[in-house]
């Protein structure tokens, strides 16, 4: 498997940053996060200790449908659903073709490397916000 680096990011900094970026500014460094959070809670909260226990009864248990892993954790599968699409966007997860029109969760990443800057990198020295 393999590592996804997240970052934390203020909305308006992120913004800018994609600017940058899209004008030619600035390039992604090759180890810069994919995955950005607005805040450490956001992140958390995310990553609860319930959804890492979801990301590690998938890669154990390899359920073959949604069904099956709602059976297996108790999790109402409207729920599992709506936590699995999430965690799919983020590129934790990935929706697979099982048998017929069923949907198989499968772990892509097996841990995460988190990004916190403690302040602004681009603030100059002597300014405040």
């Amino acid at each position: 498997m393999s590592t996804l680096k997240i970052g934390i990011a203020d909305p308006e900094e992120m913004k800018a940053r994609t600017m940058r970026i899209a004008r030619g500014e600035e390039k992604p460094a090759p180890g810069d996060p994919t995955v950005w959070f607005a805040s450490t809670m956001s992140f958390a909260k995310f990553l609860s200790p319930g959804n890492c226990d979801l990301l590690r009864i998938i890669h154990e248990q390899e359920p073959e449908s949604l069904e099956e892993l709602a059976q297996i954790t108790g999790r109402a599968k409207s729920n599992l659903s709506r936590t699995l699409k999430a965690m799919a966007g983020y590129g934790l997860v990935r929706m697979e073709k099982g048998k017929g029109l069923k949907l198989v969760p499968k772990v892509i990443h097996d841990r995460v490397e988190l990004f916190l800057p403690l302040f602004d990198r681009r603030k100059k020295k002597g300014t405040r916000k």
